[in-house]
This record gives C-alpha cells, structure tokens and sequence, in this order.
C-alpha cells in the first residue's frame, strides 16, 4: 500500500497511472507528482456541474457530466493523454470505464470517488 507523501520514480508513476483503479492516497500521489513535472494527465470530475461546485478534487482539469456523455465519449476514446476519472462514489466512474473498455480503451478511475477522498478539495468554481 502506498503511503501518503511516498515518492515514487516516473516508471512506478507511468504503472499507476495505467492501474484500473486508483485509491486516494495514489491519486494523491499522482496529483503532486503532476504538480512536480513527474507525469502528466488529465483528472476529469464526471458528476454533475452543481455537484462540482459543491466540493471538486483540487487539481480537476475537466468537468464532463455524465448525463452528456455521448458528447464527450468521442473525445475520451481518441485521446493519447493519460485520463483519471472521478465521481461521488465509483458507480459512475466504473460504469463510463466498462463502456469505454469495450471500446479499446482503458481509462482508471478513483475507485470509491470524491467521498473517500482525503487530498485537498474545495467549493465552488
């Protein structure tokens, strides 16, 4: 298990980034290595924009909402950037991960969401 604040060498960064799912403490992880130049990707919060602005991940590149994933999808599957996903609880995340799956394309996501979360969050916009 990865401990909070464990640095990591860019090829362990480059498998965890890869991984199906992802726990807080890795995300958090990615998230400062991105900030250090170590690996690059984009997180993408694919809840709804008022539950966004509630409280988001700091370090958020992208909102796309579910409810229009069939404007987005396209996007996600013709990218060659590395993509994180997140939602409330998983449940989303996984269910766009299998359709994307399906497609060829493999995409990790957070695996109990926003609320097991223990990086920094915040509100609004």
């Amino acid at each position: 298990m990865l401990k909070i604040g464990e640095k990591m060498e860019k090829k362990q960064l480059e498998a965890l980034v890869r991984k199906e799912q992802l726990s807080s403490s890795e995300l958090e992880t990615l998230l400062r290595s991105r900030e250090d130049g170590l690996i690059d990707f984009e997180l993408i919060d694919i809840r709804e924009p008022f539950e966004y602005e509630m409280e988001h991940i700091v370090g958020t590149n992208k909102l796309l909402p579910t409810t229009q994933f069939q404007t987005w999808a396209g996007d996600i599957l013709e990218s060659d950037k590395n993509i994180i996903l997140y939602c409330r609880t998983g449940n989303r995340t996984g269910q766009v991960q299998h359709i994307l799956k399906q497609y060829g394309k493999s995409v990790p996501h957070l695996t109990d969401g926003i609320v097991a979360f223990r990086g920094e969050t915040k509100s609004g916009r």
